[in-house]
C-alpha cells in the first residue's frame, strides 16, 4: 500500500485560509422520480418540500445522510439551515428531513431551534450530520458542540441531549476565535458505523487544534448513548477535519478511516492506530467532500482526484472545467465541494462546485457542466437508484436527468 507514515513533529506547518462563500443565512405524498422519456421530462425539477420559511437559502440542503444499515439509495436525509434575516431570530432553525424517492419529496422529522447553534459566527456552513441504524436518532455538528437528535412521536420536536466534547481552553488559542474560555469547541465531521455502535466526531474551527474522538454507544440501538471512549490523537495536521469516510461503509467493524483536512488526507488505521498520507494530493488541497465507490474520489480545492490505487489518488488534470461561462473561461482549478459516484455505472461522476455542478461519464477523466442550472454554487449532488441527480446550492435544490439517453449534459456554444 503505497502510504506514508508521518509524525506531528515531521510535518511542516503550514498556514490555509479556508473561503467560506456561503452567507449567513410537511408530510408530502411520496412521488418516486421517473426517468426522463421525452424532451419535456428534461426540464429541471426544482424541490420545494424542504421545511421551513423556504426564503434565502433555507431551500439549500447543507449536508446529506444515509442511515448506515440501509442499502437504498432513494433513502436519504437533509440538513437544512433556516437562518435568513428575514426571519426573526426566534424563528430561525435547523431542520433534519426524509426523503424515501431520492429527494423529489420530502417529510420534515426535526425541529433545531437557535438554543443549539449560533448563526452569528458561521451556522450554516459546515453542519455534519450522522444517522444512526433505523433512522430514530441523528448526530449534528454545530458551532456549539455535538449534539443527540432524538425523535419523538407525533411531534417535530426532538429529544436533544448534548455529547460531551472539548472546550475552549484558558490558555488564549493559536489564533483569535469568537469564542470564550470554556465554550463548546466547534464540532465538525460527524460518522457512525455500520452498526451502530461507534461514532467518530471531529472538533474545531480555524483554531489550529483540531481533534478527533471516538464514542461507543452505551445505549440501545433505537436510543443510542454516547459515551466518550478515547481521543484519536496523532492526526498530522494543524488544520480542520472537513470530512471522513470509511474505506468500507456497510462493514461494522471498519479497517480504515479517511480523514480529509484544510491540507491532505490521511488514513488512520483504527486497529493499529497509525496515520498515514493518502499520496498524490497537492499542497494545500481542502477535502471538503469524498466518496470510496470504486475507489477513493476526492472533491477538493482546487482540484477533483481519481483512484489510482489502494491508498493513492491523481488529480485530474485534463479537463478544462467551464468556470466562467460568460467568457467561456475555462480549466482545471474547480473549487468542488462534493463528489458521487453511480453504484450502478462506475464510469459516471458528478460533482457540486463553486462555479456549478459537472458530470463525467468517463470515470472522471473528462467533465462537462450542467448549464441550465442557476449560476451559482452547489454544495451538495447525489445519484438516486435511476441515474438522476439530486443537486442543491444557494440557489435551491434540483432533480436533473444528465445520463439518461433523453436528456445529455451540454456546453452553451458561444460566439467568439
Amino acid at each position: 500500500m503505497a502510504l506514508t507514515h508521518l509524525s506531528r513533529s515531521a510535518l511542516l506547518r503550514r498556514s490555509f485560509l479556508l473561503i467560506a462563500a456561503l452567507p449567513i443565512i410537511s408530510w408530502s405524498r411520496p412521488v418516486l422520480s421517473q426517468p426522463a422519456t421525452s424532451l419535456d421530462d428534461c426540464a429541471l425539477r426544482r424541490i420545494t418540500t424542504l421545511p421551513g420559511s423556504h426564503k434565502f437559502a433555507s431551500d439549500y440542503i447543507e449536508t446529506l445522510a444515509t442511515d448506515p444499515s440501509v442499502d437504498d439509495p432513494n433513502t436519504l436525509f437533509a440538513l437544512t439551515a433556516d437562518l435568513s434575516n428575514d426571519v426573526p431570530p426566534p424563528n430561525r432553525a435547523l431542520y433534519i428531513s426524509r426523503s424515501t424517492d431520492g429527494g423529489a419529496n420530502w417529510s420534515e422529522l426535526a425541529r433545531i431551534d437557535p438554543r443549539y447553534f449560533d448563526a452569528s459566527i458561521g451556522e450554516g456552513i459546515r453542519n455534519g450530520l450522522a444517522v444512526s441504524p433505523g433512522a430514530t436518532s441523528f448526530v449534528l455538528t454545530t458551532q456549539r458542540g455535538a449534539f443527540q437528535v432524538i425523535l419523538q412521536p407525533n411531534t417535530y420536536q426532538p429529544l436533544i441531549r448534548n455529547i460531551p466534547g472539548p472546550s475552549v481552553p484558558i490558555s488564549p488559542p493559536k489564533i483569535p476565535i469568537a469564542k470564550k474560555p470554556g465554550d463548546a469547541v466547534r464540532a465538525n465531521a460527524a460518522l457512525i458505523t455500520a452498526d451502530g455502535n461507534h461514532l467518530f466526531l471531529g472538533y474545531g474551527y480555524f483554531d489550529l487544534d483540531p481533534k478527533l474522538f471516538l464514542y461507543r454507544n452505551s445505549g440501545t440501538p433505537s436510543e443510542p448513548t454516547w459515551t466518550e471512549q478515547a481521543e484519536l490523537t496523532g492526526l498530522p495536521t494543524d488544520l480542520d477535519i472537513l470530512s471522513m469516510q470509511f474505506d468500507d461503509p456497510a462493514n461494522p467493524d471498519p479497517t480504515f478511516l479517511y480523514v480529509g483536512t484544510g491540507d491532505q488526507v490521511y488514513l488512520l488505521q483504527l486497529h493499529a492506530h497509525r496515520w498515514s498520507l493518502v499520496e498524490g494530493v497537492g499542497p494545500d488541497s481542502a477535502i471538503h467532500g469524498m466518496s470510496v465507490t470504486g475507489g477513493l474520489h476526492l472533491a477538493a480545492c482546487w482540484g477533483v482526484y481519481n483512484p489510482t490505487g489502494p491508498g493513492t489518488v491523481r488529480r485530474v488534470l485534463n479537463p478544462s472545467f467551464l468556470i466562467h461561462r460568460s467568457s467561456d473561461e475555462a480549466g482545471n482549478n474547480v473549487r468542488a465541494y462534493s463528489i458521487d459516484v453511480d453504484p450502478a455505472n462506475l464510469n459516471r461522476e458528478v460533482i457540486s462546485a463553486l462555479t456549478g455542478v459537472y458530470t463525467s461519464t468517463d470515470r472522471g477523466e473528462t467533465w462537462r457542466r450542467l448549464n441550465d442550472l442557476p449560476d451559482e454554487e452547489f454544495r451538495t449532488a447525489r445519484f438516486t437508484s435511476n441515474g438522476d441527480v439530486l443537486v442543491s446550492g444557494i440557489a435551491g435544490t434540483y432533480l436533473v436527468h444528465p445520463f439518461s439517453e433523453t436528456c445529455s449534459p451540454r456546453l452553451i456554444p458561444r460566439d467568439k
